[in-house]
């Protein structure tokens, strides 16, 4: 049997947000529609916390989980070509951080548990 999305995913997130979701729903908001709404913002703790406490397939969820990190992908090269400009300099440790966001959008769309590494850059 696969493993569940909670399974999955739920090693993933510190607990401040999980109180922080829980808050918002004893508030009475949706948290699907919190989710969705995180995941537009590129906010994939936000939109996990919320998916870890809603009631709604894998597959929505996986959906909703992986958007959210595609976004903020898409938000970091954004920044990343802002600081470019600003700064006249390239900025690729900030482009290493949107491949990772894109590569855990990937493994999150295939079912798979994120693979985050500490380790961004090799020095010798």
């Amino acid at each position: 049997m696969p493993a569940t999305f909670h399974d999955l995913y739920n090693n993933l997130l510190n607990d401040v947000f999980l109180v922080r979701a829980r808050q918002q729903l004893e508030q009475g908001v949706d948290g699907l529609a919190c989710a969705d709404a995180y995941a537009d913002q590129g906010k994939p703790d936000f939109a996990l916390a919320h998916l870890l406490l809603a009631e709604a397939s894998d597959d929505i969820k996986r959906d909703i989980l992986a958007r959210s990190y595609e976004r903020r992908a898409d938000l970091t090269d954004e920044k990343a070509e802002t600081f470019a400009q600003q700064f006249h300099r390239p900025f690729p440790l900030v482009k290493l951080e949107a491949q990772k966001d894109r590569m855990s959008a990937a493994q999150v769309r295939q079912g798979k548990r994120v693979r985050r590494s500490t380790k961004t850059l090799n020095v010798q």
